[in-house]
């Protein structure tokens, strides 16, 4: 049996200069993005579209949508194989394309290099990287490719 999960944000535009979206270059991209009980998200455009580039815009939270999903389901699936995790970070990369006033994203790569504490599980650690993208709620929603080119190193506890 299904079941949903509901998720209830809220966005307001803060870039109102005083005379609304009279023109192109006459408003501000800022907004909010708020969810109750959460930290608000300081939001924009990105700056090829006027947007301040020290914000939050909808391509950067796409991208981290995906690398915080693959994470998540990824450290789960080491959890439960064994597989003791002690760090996991992450450098993606996502490509979108503009044409004909339209855009959307072709791709995206995450790079996560994670270090474990027994080199013993390193081809069991990397294989659990491609059952974590199957598993990954976001990558499942998306209509691009999603590719993660993992590197897996030992560490010591």
């Amino acid at each position: 049996m299904a079941k949903d999960h509901k998720y209830h944000l809220q966005i307001e535009w803060t870039g109102n200069t005083g005379v609304g979206t009279k023109e192109y270059k006459s408003y501000e991209r800022s907004h909010t993005i708020s969810s109750e009980g959460k930290p608000t998200l300081q939001g924009s455009a990105d700056p090829a579209f006027l947007g301040d580039l020290y914000a939050w815009n909808p391509e950067d939270l796409l991208v981290a949508s995906l690398l915080s999903c693959h994470m998540l389901s990824y450290l789960h699936l080491c959890t439960v194989a064994g597989i003791v995790v002690l760090s996991y970070q992450d450098d993606a990369e996502g490509t979108m394309s503009l044409g004909n006033g339209e855009g959307r994203f072709t791709n995206v790569t995450l790079h996560p290099t994670v270090t474990i504490s027994d080199a013993s599980k390193s081809n069991l650690a990397q294989e659990l990287h491609e059952k974590a993208h199957k598993q990954c709620f976001i990558a499942n929603s998306v209509n691009f490719t999603v590719e993660s080119k993992p590197i897996i190193k030992k560490g010591s506890s």
